[in-house]
């Protein structure tokens, strides 16, 4: 298996330097294939500017094979040449946007059965924002206030991006909402965790915190904090 990365937010700014250059390493470091995914931000037509804005930054950490993928609706993620390409890749950022257009058009998708045997091949599979909620096994969709299953990759769990700002205002909601097994992570903007680090661990990275909600406690880690998921 490879490495997930779930970031709060404020991807490609500036200040996601530390966790980006950590799963660039692990993914083969700078001549690692980065594909990014724009699709969440396809419904108002910001998936070109997002796409441009996740080359430049990674190619400002020094990536020398990274792109954007035309990868923005249900038509193109059963795109032959954008599942080849998402097969060879070993890093595969999803950036943020409308979370329960970007689930739509990846379940059940020849893009996301690509993305899945990347992942087990060892690739790093990223999202931020929406892209990390959908990443989980459910999410918020905050236009209509319901929750949705997600992709799965991160089983048991429900994304709070932008936990900082805005997320944390939708805990009491959730916790109505939700089943009692699953653990909400509220996570800050320019903050990351990433799996893979150590045997069922997870680690923070970043300037802001990851918090975790169960039935037993609420849990704050800080950057380089060591942590593990209950259940």
């Amino acid at each position: 298996m490879g490495t997930i990365l779930l970031a709060g937010g404020a991807e490609f700014g500036g200040e996601m330097a530390s966790p980006d250059r950590r799963t660039l390493d692990l993914a083969g470091g700078l001549s690692a294939r980065i594909s990014i995914i724009p699709a969440a931000a396809a419904p108002d037509d910001n998936h070109r500017r997002t796409g441009e804005n996740g080359v430049r930054w990674f190619r400002s950490l020094g990536a020398t094979a990274v792109r954007a993928l035309p990868l923005i609706d249900r038509v193109s993620a059963e795109d032959p040449d954008v599942v080849r390409d998402l097969h060879q890749s070993t890093f595969i950022y999803i950036p943020g946007g409308f979370p329960r257009y970007l689930e739509q058009t990846l379940t059940g998708s020849a893009g996301w059965a690509a993305i899945i045997e990347a992942y087990r091949n060892g690739a790093v599979v990223a999202g931020a924002s929406a892209g990390a909620m959908v990443l989980c096994s459910h999410y918020f969709d905050p236009v209509s206030g319901e929750v949705f299953q997600g992709l799965g990759l991160v089983p048991n769990t429900c994304f709070l991006p932008h936990h900082d700002a805005f997320g944390h205002q939708w805990v009491p909601r959730l916790a109505t909402l939700l089943p009692t097994t699953v653990t909400l992570i509220g996570v800050d903007e320019e903050t990351a965790i990433l799996s893979g680090t150590a045997s069922g661990k997870w680690e923070v990275s970043g300037k802001g915190e990851a918090t975790i909600y169960h039935a037993a406690a609420t849990e704050r880690y800080e950057d380089g904090a060591v942590f593990s998921f209950p259940g």
